[in-house]
């Protein structure tokens, strides 16, 4: 009876994680050691995307596209907003918030979806993962799109910030 009851664990544990992609259970950096100065400033990332982050928990941000899923919406965000870190048990996050939209574009290697699609938010939250590069530098991250796949939408320094 044991040997039965083990199989039929052991099974439906297959069946539970057989479609479980390298983040879909991301534990996450395990850095406990940024502060808040040394997040705020100038970030980057690719097709123009801008956030600044103020050390009075205010943020700009320019062409942000969507975490997750919402990625592949392909809609980009521009406004207003705040952004605090937080530590959590798998590590620091850097929580950010879009309170006022200012602009909304469409990604340039997405095709513009049905038109008829739901307009984009006019706030929104990002939950960026905290973690340190080969220099030591901070980089801030979050995963988009199929958890199959694991893309990383990387946020690095700007030079000179």
């Amino acid at each position: 009876m044991r040997g039965a009851v083990v199989g039929v664990l052991m099974v439906v544990s297959a069946a539970l994680t057989a479609c479980a992609g390298p983040y879909q259970y991301y534990g996450g950096t395990g850095l406990h050691d940024a502060t808040a100065a040394e997040v705020a400033g100038g970030w980057e990332s690719v097709e123009g995307t801008r956030v600044v982050l103020r050390e009075d928990g205010s943020a700009v941000l320019e062409s942000l596209d969507g975490q997750d899923f919402d990625f592949e919406d392909g809609w980009r965000l521009s406004g207003t907003g705040t952004w605090r870190l937080a530590d959590r048990d798998g590590g620091q996050v850097v929580r950010l918030a879009l309170t006022s939209r200012t602009r909304v574009e469409q990604r340039t290697s997405v095709p513009v979806a049905d038109p008829s699609a739901a307009e984009p938010p006019s706030t929104y939250s990002w939950s960026f993962s905290v973690d340190r590069d080969q220099r030591d530098e901070l980089v801030l991250f979050f995963m988009y799109g199929d958890p199959d796949i694991g893309n990383m939408y990387v946020m690095s320094r700007e030079p000179g910030a």
